[in-house]
Protein backbone atom coordinates (compact mmCIF):
# COMPACT_ATOMS: atom_id res chain seq x y z
CA UNK A 1 0.00 0.00 0.00
CA UNK A 2 2.80 2.39 0.92
CA UNK A 3 4.44 1.86 -2.45
CA UNK A 4 1.17 2.55 -4.27
CA UNK A 5 0.59 5.59 -2.15
CA UNK A 6 4.10 6.85 -2.86
CA UNK A 7 3.63 6.13 -6.55
CA UNK A 8 0.36 8.03 -6.56
CA UNK A 9 1.97 11.06 -4.93
CA UNK A 10 4.70 11.06 -7.55
CA UNK A 11 2.08 10.96 -10.28
CA UNK A 12 0.26 13.91 -8.69
CA UNK A 13 3.49 15.87 -8.50
CA UNK A 14 4.10 15.21 -12.19
CA UNK A 15 0.59 16.42 -12.95
CA UNK A 16 1.28 19.71 -11.15
CA UNK A 17 4.60 20.14 -12.95
CA UNK A 18 2.99 19.41 -16.32
CA UNK A 19 0.39 22.11 -15.64
CA UNK A 20 3.26 24.59 -15.77
CA UNK A 21 2.44 28.30 -15.76
CA UNK A 22 -1.13 27.86 -17.01
CA UNK A 23 -3.61 28.97 -14.38
CA UNK A 24 -6.56 26.84 -15.50
CA UNK A 25 -4.42 23.71 -15.66
CA UNK A 26 -3.01 24.49 -12.21
CA UNK A 27 -6.55 24.87 -10.84
CA UNK A 28 -7.49 21.53 -12.41
CA UNK A 29 -4.40 19.93 -10.91
CA UNK A 30 -5.30 21.41 -7.51
CA UNK A 31 -8.85 20.06 -7.78
CA UNK A 32 -7.40 16.65 -8.59
CA UNK A 33 -5.21 16.84 -5.49
CA UNK A 34 -8.27 17.53 -3.36
CA UNK A 35 -10.13 14.57 -4.88
CA UNK A 36 -7.19 12.20 -4.35
CA UNK A 37 -6.54 13.44 -0.81
CA UNK A 38 -3.09 14.86 -1.59
CA UNK A 39 -4.05 18.51 -1.02
CA UNK A 40 -2.32 18.59 2.36
CA UNK A 41 1.08 17.65 0.96
CA UNK A 42 3.37 20.62 1.58
CA UNK A 43 5.69 19.60 -1.27
CA UNK A 44 2.79 19.62 -3.74
CA UNK A 45 1.35 22.85 -2.34
CA UNK A 46 4.75 24.52 -2.51
CA UNK A 47 5.05 23.61 -6.19
CA UNK A 48 1.51 24.79 -6.84
CA UNK A 49 2.20 28.11 -5.10
CA UNK A 50 5.37 28.87 -7.04
CA UNK A 51 3.80 27.94 -10.37
CA UNK A 52 0.65 29.98 -9.77
CA UNK A 53 2.88 32.92 -8.89
CA UNK A 54 4.84 32.37 -12.11
CA UNK A 55 1.51 32.22 -13.98
CA UNK A 56 0.85 35.77 -12.82
CA UNK A 57 -2.10 35.03 -10.55
CA UNK A 58 -1.14 36.45 -7.18
CA UNK A 59 -4.79 36.36 -6.05
CA UNK A 60 -4.95 32.57 -6.56
CA UNK A 61 -1.53 32.26 -4.89
CA UNK A 62 -2.85 34.07 -1.80
CA UNK A 63 -5.90 31.77 -1.61
CA UNK A 64 -3.70 28.70 -1.89
CA UNK A 65 -1.36 30.00 0.79
CA UNK A 66 -4.23 30.56 3.21
CA UNK A 67 -5.15 26.89 2.82
CA UNK A 68 -1.76 25.72 4.11
CA UNK A 69 -2.15 24.82 7.79
CA UNK A 70 1.50 24.71 8.81
CA UNK A 71 3.86 26.23 6.21
CA UNK A 72 7.50 25.29 6.68
CA UNK A 73 10.73 27.15 5.91
CA UNK A 74 11.03 25.67 2.42
CA UNK A 75 7.50 26.76 1.46
CA UNK A 76 8.03 30.29 2.77
CA UNK A 77 11.35 30.68 0.99
CA UNK A 78 9.96 29.30 -2.27
CA UNK A 79 6.96 31.61 -2.10
CA UNK A 80 9.00 34.69 -1.17
CA UNK A 81 11.52 33.99 -3.93
CA UNK A 82 8.81 33.42 -6.57
CA UNK A 83 6.71 36.47 -5.64
CA UNK A 84 9.82 38.68 -5.70
CA UNK A 85 11.06 37.23 -8.98
CA UNK A 86 7.76 37.71 -10.79
CA UNK A 87 7.16 41.27 -9.60
CA UNK A 88 4.70 40.86 -6.72
CA UNK A 89 6.88 42.88 -4.39
CA UNK A 90 4.20 44.02 -1.94
CA UNK A 91 3.13 40.40 -1.47
CA UNK A 92 6.75 39.39 -0.90
CA UNK A 93 6.84 41.77 2.06
CA UNK A 94 3.56 40.35 3.39
CA UNK A 95 4.80 36.76 3.09
CA UNK A 96 8.00 37.76 4.87
CA UNK A 97 5.98 39.31 7.73
CA UNK A 98 3.94 36.11 7.97
CA UNK A 99 7.16 34.08 8.07
CA UNK A 100 8.48 36.10 11.00
CA UNK A 101 5.09 35.79 12.73
CA UNK A 102 5.33 32.00 12.33
CA UNK A 103 8.73 32.16 14.09
CA UNK A 104 10.55 30.65 11.14
CA UNK A 105 14.10 31.96 10.79
CA UNK A 106 14.89 33.65 7.46
CA UNK A 107 17.79 32.39 5.35
CA UNK A 108 20.13 34.26 3.03
CA UNK A 109 17.75 33.33 0.20
CA UNK A 110 14.88 34.95 2.12
CA UNK A 111 16.78 38.18 2.69
CA UNK A 112 18.00 38.40 -0.91
CA UNK A 113 14.45 38.14 -2.25
CA UNK A 114 12.83 40.45 0.32
CA UNK A 115 15.51 43.12 -0.13
CA UNK A 116 15.04 42.91 -3.92
CA UNK A 117 11.29 43.41 -3.41
CA UNK A 118 11.91 46.47 -1.21
CA UNK A 119 14.22 47.84 -3.91
CA UNK A 120 11.60 47.33 -6.61
CA UNK A 121 8.99 49.33 -4.68
CA UNK A 122 11.55 51.75 -3.16
CA UNK A 123 10.34 50.99 0.36
CA UNK A 124 13.24 52.55 2.23
CA UNK A 125 11.62 52.25 5.67
CA UNK A 126 10.88 48.53 5.54
CA UNK A 127 14.06 47.74 3.63
CA UNK A 128 16.10 49.41 6.37
CA UNK A 129 14.22 47.29 8.91
CA UNK A 130 15.09 44.14 6.94
CA UNK A 131 18.72 45.31 6.94
CA UNK A 132 18.61 45.29 10.74
CA UNK A 133 17.17 41.75 10.61
CA UNK A 134 20.16 40.78 8.47
CA UNK A 135 22.50 41.95 11.23
CA UNK A 136 20.59 40.09 13.94
CA UNK A 137 20.40 36.90 11.88
CA UNK A 138 24.14 36.87 11.14
CA UNK A 139 23.96 37.24 7.34
CA UNK A 140 25.66 40.63 7.17
CA UNK A 141 28.73 39.11 5.47
CA UNK A 142 26.78 37.08 2.91
CA UNK A 143 27.88 38.31 -0.51
CA UNK A 144 24.46 37.78 -2.13
CA UNK A 145 22.66 39.64 0.65
CA UNK A 146 25.22 42.47 0.50
CA UNK A 147 24.80 42.79 -3.27
CA UNK A 148 21.02 42.97 -2.79
CA UNK A 149 21.48 45.71 -0.17
CA UNK A 150 23.66 47.73 -2.55
CA UNK A 151 20.92 47.53 -5.19
CA UNK A 152 18.25 48.38 -2.62
CA UNK A 153 19.90 51.54 -1.31
CA UNK A 154 20.85 52.65 -4.83
CA UNK A 155 17.28 52.24 -6.09
CA UNK A 156 15.97 53.99 -2.98
CA UNK A 157 17.96 57.12 -3.92
CA UNK A 158 20.50 56.56 -1.18
CA UNK A 159 23.76 55.94 -3.06
CA UNK A 160 25.89 57.03 -0.07
CA UNK A 161 24.66 54.12 2.06
CA UNK A 162 24.88 51.80 -0.96
CA UNK A 163 28.55 52.72 -1.32
CA UNK A 164 29.14 52.14 2.41
CA UNK A 165 27.73 48.61 2.15
CA UNK A 166 29.70 48.05 -1.06
CA UNK A 167 33.00 49.19 0.51
CA UNK A 168 32.47 46.85 3.47
CA UNK A 169 32.09 43.77 1.27
CA UNK A 170 35.10 41.46 1.70
CA UNK A 171 34.48 39.93 -1.72
CA UNK A 172 32.59 41.65 -4.50
CA UNK A 173 30.83 39.63 -7.17
CA UNK A 174 30.10 40.98 -10.63
CA UNK A 175 26.52 41.50 -9.41
CA UNK A 176 27.74 43.80 -6.62
CA UNK A 177 29.94 45.83 -8.98
CA UNK A 178 27.09 46.17 -11.47
CA UNK A 179 24.69 47.20 -8.71
CA UNK A 180 27.01 49.97 -7.55
CA UNK A 181 27.69 51.25 -11.08
CA UNK A 182 24.01 51.11 -11.98
CA UNK A 183 23.09 52.76 -8.68
CA UNK A 184 25.32 55.74 -9.31
CA UNK A 185 24.12 56.05 -12.90
CA UNK A 186 20.43 55.90 -11.93
CA UNK A 187 20.97 58.61 -9.32
CA UNK A 188 22.59 60.95 -11.84
CA UNK A 189 26.11 60.40 -10.49
CA UNK A 190 27.72 59.41 -13.77
CA UNK A 191 31.29 60.34 -12.84
CA UNK A 192 31.10 58.20 -9.71
CA UNK A 193 29.86 55.33 -11.89
CA UNK A 194 32.90 55.74 -14.14
CA UNK A 195 35.20 55.76 -11.09
CA UNK A 196 33.72 52.47 -9.83
CA UNK A 197 34.06 50.96 -13.31
CA UNK A 198 37.75 51.88 -13.40
CA UNK A 199 38.25 50.42 -9.93
CA UNK A 200 36.46 47.26 -11.04
CA UNK A 201 38.88 46.81 -13.94
CA UNK A 202 41.87 47.53 -11.70
CA UNK A 203 40.85 44.71 -9.36
CA UNK A 204 40.71 42.26 -12.26
CA UNK A 205 36.94 41.75 -12.36
CA UNK A 206 35.80 41.33 -15.95
CA UNK A 207 32.79 43.47 -16.92
CA UNK A 208 29.79 41.76 -18.48
CA UNK A 209 27.07 43.03 -20.80
CA UNK A 210 25.05 44.50 -17.92
CA UNK A 211 28.11 46.48 -16.79
CA UNK A 212 28.54 48.03 -20.21
CA UNK A 213 24.83 48.86 -20.52
CA UNK A 214 24.99 50.85 -17.26
CA UNK A 215 28.26 52.48 -18.29
CA UNK A 216 26.77 53.50 -21.63
CA UNK A 217 23.98 55.27 -19.77
CA UNK A 218 26.57 57.00 -17.55
CA UNK A 219 28.45 58.22 -20.65
CA UNK A 220 25.16 59.45 -22.10
CA UNK A 221 24.62 61.58 -19.00
CA UNK A 222 28.07 63.11 -19.29
CA UNK A 223 27.83 63.63 -23.04
CA UNK A 224 31.54 62.85 -23.32
CA UNK A 225 32.38 61.46 -26.77
CA UNK A 226 36.00 60.53 -25.90
CA UNK A 227 34.75 58.56 -22.91
CA UNK A 228 32.07 56.92 -25.07
CA UNK A 229 34.63 55.92 -27.71
CA UNK A 230 36.90 54.50 -25.02
CA UNK A 231 34.01 52.49 -23.59
CA UNK A 232 33.18 51.15 -27.04
CA UNK A 233 36.80 50.03 -27.40
CA UNK A 234 36.54 48.27 -24.03
CA UNK A 235 33.44 46.41 -25.22
CA UNK A 236 35.08 45.32 -28.48
CA UNK A 237 38.24 44.29 -26.61
CA UNK A 238 36.31 42.26 -24.06
CA UNK A 239 34.94 39.93 -26.72
CA UNK A 240 31.39 40.27 -25.38
CA UNK A 241 28.69 39.43 -27.90
CA UNK A 242 26.89 42.54 -29.08
CA UNK A 243 23.28 41.72 -28.21
CA UNK A 244 20.35 44.00 -28.95
CA UNK A 245 20.31 45.48 -25.42
CA UNK A 246 23.97 46.48 -25.55
CA UNK A 247 23.65 47.76 -29.11
CA UNK A 248 20.66 49.90 -28.12
CA UNK A 249 22.57 51.38 -25.19
CA UNK A 250 25.50 52.24 -27.50
CA UNK A 251 23.23 53.82 -30.12
CA UNK A 252 21.70 55.98 -27.38
CA UNK A 253 25.13 56.79 -25.96
CA UNK A 254 26.75 57.91 -29.21
CA UNK A 255 23.65 59.92 -30.11
CA UNK A 256 23.66 61.65 -26.73
CA UNK A 257 27.40 62.26 -27.01
CA UNK A 258 26.91 64.10 -30.29
CA UNK A 259 28.13 61.57 -32.87
CA UNK A 260 25.11 60.16 -34.67
CA UNK A 261 27.44 58.68 -37.31
CA UNK A 262 28.98 56.31 -34.78
CA UNK A 263 25.48 55.50 -33.51
CA UNK A 264 24.47 54.52 -37.05
CA UNK A 265 27.59 52.36 -37.42
CA UNK A 266 26.60 50.35 -34.33
CA UNK A 267 23.02 50.13 -35.58
CA UNK A 268 24.08 48.88 -39.02
CA UNK A 269 26.33 46.23 -37.43
CA UNK A 270 23.26 44.43 -36.05
CA UNK A 271 21.70 41.88 -38.37
CA UNK A 272 18.52 41.86 -36.35
CA UNK A 273 16.96 44.37 -33.99
CA UNK A 274 13.81 44.89 -32.01
CA UNK A 275 11.53 47.93 -31.94
CA UNK A 276 13.59 49.48 -29.12
CA UNK A 277 16.79 49.47 -31.19
CA UNK A 278 15.05 50.94 -34.26
CA UNK A 279 13.41 53.59 -32.10
CA UNK A 280 16.77 54.50 -30.53
CA UNK A 281 18.28 55.11 -33.99
CA UNK A 282 15.31 57.25 -35.08
CA UNK A 283 15.55 59.20 -31.82
CA UNK A 284 19.25 59.78 -32.37
CA UNK A 285 18.64 61.35 -35.76
CA UNK A 286 15.71 63.35 -34.41
CA UNK A 287 17.56 64.98 -31.51
CA UNK A 288 20.23 66.18 -33.96
CA UNK A 289 17.69 67.62 -36.39
CA UNK A 290 18.24 64.98 -39.10
CA UNK A 291 14.59 64.43 -39.94
CA UNK A 292 15.12 63.00 -43.42
CA UNK A 293 17.45 60.31 -42.08
CA UNK A 294 15.00 59.56 -39.25
CA UNK A 295 12.20 59.05 -41.76
CA UNK A 296 14.45 56.79 -43.85
CA UNK A 297 15.08 54.52 -40.84
CA UNK A 298 11.37 54.60 -39.95
CA UNK A 299 10.50 53.48 -43.49
CA UNK A 300 13.04 50.64 -43.36
CA UNK A 301 11.68 49.60 -39.99
CA UNK A 302 8.15 49.19 -41.31
CA UNK A 303 9.43 47.44 -44.44
CA UNK A 304 11.20 44.90 -42.22
CA UNK A 305 7.92 44.13 -40.47
CA UNK A 306 8.99 45.66 -37.14
CA UNK A 307 5.83 47.13 -35.60
CA UNK A 308 6.36 50.66 -34.25
CA UNK A 309 5.07 51.37 -30.75
CA UNK A 310 3.84 54.55 -29.10
CA UNK A 311 7.39 55.69 -28.26
CA UNK A 312 8.48 55.17 -31.86
CA UNK A 313 5.81 57.56 -33.07
CA UNK A 314 6.86 60.14 -30.48
CA UNK A 315 10.46 60.17 -31.72
CA UNK A 316 9.40 60.19 -35.39
CA UNK A 317 7.05 63.12 -34.83
CA UNK A 318 9.77 64.91 -32.88
CA UNK A 319 12.20 64.34 -35.74
CA UNK A 320 9.68 65.74 -38.22
CA UNK A 321 9.20 68.79 -36.00
CA UNK A 322 12.92 69.53 -35.70
CA UNK A 323 13.46 69.13 -39.43
CA UNK A 324 10.41 71.14 -40.51
CA UNK A 325 8.81 68.10 -42.20
CA UNK A 326 5.24 69.17 -41.51
CA UNK A 327 3.47 67.19 -44.23
CA UNK A 328 5.40 64.07 -43.28
CA UNK A 329 4.53 64.66 -39.63
CA UNK A 330 0.84 64.97 -40.40
CA UNK A 331 0.98 61.70 -42.35
CA UNK A 332 2.80 59.90 -39.51
CA UNK A 333 0.24 61.13 -36.96
CA UNK A 334 -2.66 59.94 -39.12
CA UNK A 335 -0.91 56.62 -39.83
CA UNK A 336 -0.31 56.10 -36.12
CA UNK A 337 -4.03 56.27 -35.35
CA UNK A 338 -5.51 54.64 -38.41
CA UNK A 339 -3.10 51.82 -39.27
CA UNK A 340 -1.63 51.00 -35.85
CA UNK A 341 -4.46 52.04 -33.54
CA UNK A 342 -2.18 54.01 -31.24
CA UNK A 343 -4.17 56.48 -29.13
CA UNK A 344 -2.36 59.85 -29.02
CA UNK A 345 -0.77 60.53 -25.64
CA UNK A 346 0.52 63.75 -24.11
CA UNK A 347 3.92 63.17 -25.75
CA UNK A 348 2.32 62.98 -29.21
CA UNK A 349 0.38 66.18 -28.59
CA UNK A 350 3.56 67.98 -27.52
CA UNK A 351 5.25 66.90 -30.76
CA UNK A 352 2.36 68.15 -32.88
CA UNK A 353 2.30 71.56 -31.17
CA UNK A 354 6.07 71.76 -31.48
CA UNK A 355 5.92 70.82 -35.16
CA UNK A 356 3.28 73.43 -36.03
CA UNK A 357 5.08 76.12 -34.07
CA UNK A 358 8.46 75.32 -35.57
CA UNK A 359 6.93 75.29 -39.05
CA UNK A 360 5.53 78.80 -38.69
CA UNK A 361 1.93 77.67 -38.18
CA UNK A 362 1.34 79.42 -34.87
CA UNK A 363 -2.43 79.69 -35.31
CA UNK A 364 -2.68 76.00 -36.12
CA UNK A 365 -0.60 75.18 -33.04
CA UNK A 366 -2.89 77.32 -30.88
CA UNK A 367 -5.98 75.74 -32.44
CA UNK A 368 -4.56 72.28 -31.75
CA UNK A 369 -3.96 73.16 -28.09
CA UNK A 370 -7.47 74.58 -27.71
CA UNK A 371 -8.88 71.34 -29.14
CA UNK A 372 -7.32 69.17 -26.43
CA UNK A 373 -9.22 67.88 -23.42
CA UNK A 374 -8.57 69.44 -20.04
CA UNK A 375 -6.67 66.38 -18.79
CA UNK A 376 -4.41 66.60 -21.86
CA UNK A 377 -3.40 70.20 -21.21
CA UNK A 378 -0.35 69.34 -19.12
CA UNK A 379 2.67 71.65 -18.60
CA UNK A 380 4.64 70.00 -21.43
CA UNK A 381 1.96 71.02 -23.95
CA UNK A 382 1.90 74.61 -22.68
CA UNK A 383 5.73 74.71 -22.77
CA UNK A 384 5.75 73.65 -26.43
CA UNK A 385 3.14 76.31 -27.19
CA UNK A 386 5.19 78.93 -25.36
CA UNK A 387 8.21 78.07 -27.50
CA UNK A 388 6.13 78.73 -30.60
CA UNK A 389 4.93 82.08 -29.22
CA UNK A 390 8.48 83.09 -28.37
CA UNK A 391 9.74 82.21 -31.84
CA UNK A 392 7.01 84.21 -33.57
CA UNK A 393 7.10 87.02 -30.98
CA UNK A 394 3.41 86.68 -30.23
CA UNK A 395 3.48 88.04 -26.70
CA UNK A 396 -0.29 88.18 -26.17
CA UNK A 397 -0.75 84.43 -26.58
CA UNK A 398 2.66 83.85 -24.98
CA UNK A 399 1.67 85.54 -21.73
CA UNK A 400 -1.61 83.61 -21.66
CA UNK A 401 0.28 80.34 -22.17
CA UNK A 402 2.91 81.17 -19.53
CA UNK A 403 0.19 81.99 -17.00
CA UNK A 404 -1.43 78.62 -17.72
CA UNK A 405 1.93 77.00 -17.03
CA UNK A 406 2.14 78.69 -13.64
CA UNK A 407 -1.42 77.67 -12.78
CA UNK A 408 -0.57 74.07 -13.65
CA UNK A 409 2.67 73.97 -11.65
CA UNK A 410 2.82 76.93 -9.24
CA UNK A 411 5.95 75.65 -7.49
CA UNK A 412 8.07 75.26 -10.64
CA UNK A 413 10.46 78.24 -10.78
CA UNK A 414 11.22 77.62 -14.46
CA UNK A 415 7.71 78.68 -15.46
CA UNK A 416 8.07 82.02 -13.71
CA UNK A 417 11.37 82.58 -15.51
CA UNK A 418 9.67 81.86 -18.86
CA UNK A 419 6.87 84.30 -18.04
CA UNK A 420 9.40 86.92 -16.93
CA UNK A 421 11.34 86.50 -20.17
CA UNK A 422 8.14 86.80 -22.19
CA UNK A 423 7.27 90.06 -20.45
CA UNK A 424 10.85 91.31 -20.91
CA UNK A 425 10.81 90.60 -24.64
CA UNK A 426 7.48 92.46 -24.85
CA UNK A 427 9.00 95.43 -23.05
CA UNK A 428 6.68 95.03 -20.03
CA UNK A 429 9.29 95.59 -17.33
CA UNK A 430 6.62 96.37 -14.73
CA UNK A 431 5.29 92.84 -15.17
CA UNK A 432 8.83 91.43 -15.03
CA UNK A 433 9.25 93.00 -11.61
CA UNK A 434 5.90 91.66 -10.35
CA UNK A 435 6.79 88.11 -11.43
CA UNK A 436 10.12 88.35 -9.62
CA UNK A 437 8.40 89.57 -6.45
CA UNK A 438 6.09 86.54 -6.54
CA UNK A 439 9.11 84.26 -6.88
CA UNK A 440 10.78 85.91 -3.88
CA UNK A 441 7.60 85.65 -1.80
CA UNK A 442 7.27 81.95 -2.59
CA UNK A 443 10.96 81.25 -2.04
CA UNK A 444 11.45 80.04 -5.62
CA UNK A 445 14.91 80.17 -7.17
CA UNK A 446 16.00 79.58 -10.73
CA UNK A 447 18.06 76.43 -11.19
CA UNK A 448 21.77 77.12 -11.45
CA UNK A 449 23.07 76.55 -14.97
CA UNK A 450 26.40 74.96 -15.77
CA UNK A 451 28.22 73.72 -18.86
CA UNK A 452 30.90 71.07 -19.32
CA UNK A 453 33.46 70.50 -22.05
CA UNK A 454 36.01 67.73 -22.54
CA UNK A 455 39.56 68.74 -23.45
CA UNK A 456 42.48 66.28 -23.56
CA UNK A 457 40.34 63.54 -21.99
CA UNK A 458 39.49 65.75 -19.01
CA UNK A 459 36.13 67.29 -18.27
CA UNK A 460 35.89 70.95 -17.25
CA UNK A 461 32.80 72.54 -15.68
CA UNK A 462 31.82 76.22 -15.85
CA UNK A 463 28.99 78.20 -14.27
CA UNK A 464 27.92 81.79 -14.97
CA UNK A 465 30.65 84.24 -13.98
CA UNK A 466 32.78 81.29 -12.88
CA UNK A 467 36.26 82.27 -11.67
CA UNK A 468 37.33 78.97 -10.11
CA UNK A 469 39.46 77.83 -13.05
CA UNK A 470 43.21 78.51 -12.60
CA UNK A 471 43.30 80.14 -16.06
CA UNK A 472 40.29 82.39 -15.41
CA UNK A 473 42.05 85.62 -16.44
CA UNK A 474 43.19 84.13 -19.75
CA UNK A 475 39.73 82.66 -20.44
CA UNK A 476 37.96 85.97 -19.75
CA UNK A 477 40.46 87.91 -21.83
CA UNK A 478 40.07 85.47 -24.73
CA UNK A 479 36.27 85.61 -24.46
CA UNK A 480 36.28 89.42 -24.43
CA UNK A 481 38.35 89.51 -27.61
CA UNK A 482 36.12 86.87 -29.16
CA UNK A 483 32.94 88.84 -28.46
CA UNK A 484 34.44 92.00 -29.98
CA UNK A 485 35.12 90.02 -33.16
CA UNK A 486 31.54 88.76 -33.09
CA UNK A 487 30.24 92.33 -32.71
CA UNK A 488 32.23 93.36 -35.74
CA UNK A 489 30.57 90.49 -37.61
CA UNK A 490 27.09 91.70 -36.61
CA UNK A 491 26.37 90.15 -33.22
CA UNK A 492 24.22 92.21 -30.83
CA UNK A 493 23.57 91.08 -27.23
CA UNK A 494 19.96 90.25 -26.35
CA UNK A 495 19.91 92.69 -23.46
CA UNK A 496 16.25 92.08 -22.61
CA UNK A 497 17.25 88.72 -21.13
CA UNK A 498 19.50 90.34 -18.53
CA UNK A 499 18.19 91.92 -15.36
CA UNK A 500 16.35 95.05 -16.41
CA UNK A 501 17.45 97.15 -13.43
CA UNK A 502 21.07 97.03 -14.62
CA UNK A 503 22.59 99.64 -16.89
CA UNK A 504 23.07 98.58 -20.53
CA UNK A 505 26.82 97.99 -20.13
CA UNK A 506 26.26 95.91 -16.99
CA UNK A 507 23.57 93.86 -18.69
CA UNK A 508 25.93 93.03 -21.52
CA UNK A 509 28.57 92.00 -18.95
CA UNK A 510 26.02 89.73 -17.21
CA UNK A 511 25.22 88.00 -20.50
CA UNK A 512 28.81 87.68 -21.67
CA UNK A 513 29.96 85.29 -18.98
CA UNK A 514 27.24 82.66 -19.22
CA UNK A 515 28.52 79.13 -18.66
CA UNK A 516 28.27 78.00 -22.29
CA UNK A 517 30.26 80.99 -23.54
CA UNK A 518 32.99 80.30 -20.98
CA UNK A 519 33.11 76.62 -21.97
CA UNK A 520 33.31 77.48 -25.67
CA UNK A 521 36.05 80.06 -25.08
CA UNK A 522 38.08 77.57 -23.06
CA UNK A 523 37.63 74.89 -25.72
CA UNK A 524 38.78 77.25 -28.48
CA UNK A 525 41.84 78.22 -26.43
CA UNK A 526 42.87 74.64 -25.79
CA UNK A 527 42.18 72.89 -29.09
CA UNK A 528 43.65 73.22 -32.55
CA UNK A 529 42.04 74.55 -35.70
CA UNK A 530 39.45 72.20 -37.18
CA UNK A 531 38.65 70.42 -33.90
CA UNK A 532 34.90 70.25 -33.21
CA UNK A 533 33.90 71.53 -29.78
CA UNK A 534 31.27 69.62 -27.78
CA UNK A 535 29.59 71.37 -24.86
CA UNK A 536 26.92 69.95 -22.55
CA UNK A 537 24.58 72.29 -20.62
CA UNK A 538 22.16 71.20 -17.89
CA UNK A 539 19.52 73.80 -18.85
CA UNK A 540 18.19 75.16 -22.12
CA UNK A 541 20.67 77.35 -23.96
CA UNK A 542 19.67 81.01 -23.65
CA UNK A 543 18.77 83.13 -26.68
CA UNK A 544 21.82 85.37 -26.33
CA UNK A 545 24.29 82.47 -26.10
CA UNK A 546 22.59 80.80 -29.05
CA UNK A 547 23.06 83.95 -31.11
CA UNK A 548 26.63 84.49 -29.90
CA UNK A 549 27.78 80.95 -30.67
CA UNK A 550 26.43 81.22 -34.22
CA UNK A 551 28.75 84.20 -34.71
CA UNK A 552 31.61 82.45 -32.90
CA UNK A 553 31.33 79.56 -35.38
CA UNK A 554 31.89 82.13 -38.15
CA UNK A 555 34.77 84.16 -36.73
CA UNK A 556 36.67 81.04 -35.63
CA UNK A 557 35.64 78.79 -38.54
CA UNK A 558 34.80 76.02 -36.08
CA UNK A 559 31.93 73.60 -35.67
CA UNK A 560 30.48 73.85 -32.17
CA UNK A 561 27.99 71.31 -30.84
CA UNK A 562 25.97 72.17 -27.74
CA UNK A 563 23.73 69.63 -26.05
CA UNK A 564 21.25 71.45 -23.84
CA UNK A 565 18.44 70.05 -21.71
CA UNK A 566 16.18 69.54 -24.72
CA UNK A 567 18.25 68.80 -27.83
CA UNK A 568 21.47 69.23 -29.80
CA UNK A 569 22.52 72.44 -31.50
CA UNK A 570 25.05 72.05 -34.31
CA UNK A 571 26.57 75.48 -34.96
CA UNK A 572 28.32 75.73 -38.29
CA UNK A 573 29.13 78.75 -40.51
CA UNK A 574 26.75 81.04 -38.66
CA UNK A 575 23.69 78.81 -38.55
CA UNK A 576 22.27 76.23 -36.15
CA UNK A 577 20.66 72.88 -36.87
CA UNK A 578 17.65 73.85 -34.72
CA UNK A 579 16.75 76.62 -37.19
CA UNK A 580 16.63 79.06 -34.25
CA UNK A 581 13.73 77.32 -32.53
CA UNK A 582 14.21 75.22 -29.42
Amino acid sequence: MEGKKGGRKSAEYEAVVCAGRHLKRLQQAHAHLVVTGCHRSRALLTKLLTLSCAAGSIAYTRRLFRSVADPDSFLFNSLIKASSKFGFSHDTVLFYRRMLHSRIAPSSYTFTSVIKACADISDLRFGTLVHSHVFVSGYVSDSFVQAALVTFYAKSCNPRVARKVFDEMPQRSIVAWNSMISGYEQNGLAREAVDVFNKMRETGVEPDSATFVSMSSACSQLGSLPLGCWLHECIVGSGITMDVFLATSLVNMFSRCGDVGKARAVFDSMNEGNVVLWTAMISGYGMHGYGVEAMEVFGRMKARGVVPNSVTFVVVLSACAHAGLIDEGRAVFANMKQEYGVVPSVEHHVCMVDMFGRGGLLNEAYKYVKGLRRDELVPAVWTAMLGACKMHKNFDIGVEVAENLINAEPENPGHYVLLSNMYALAGRMDRVESVRKVMIQRGLKKQVGYSTIDVDNRSFLFSMGDKSHPETNEIYRYLDELMWKCKDAGYAPVLELAMHELEEEEREYALRYHSEKLAVAFGLMKTGHGVTLRVVKNLRICEDCHSAIKFISVVTNREIIVRDKIRFHHFREGSCSCLDYW
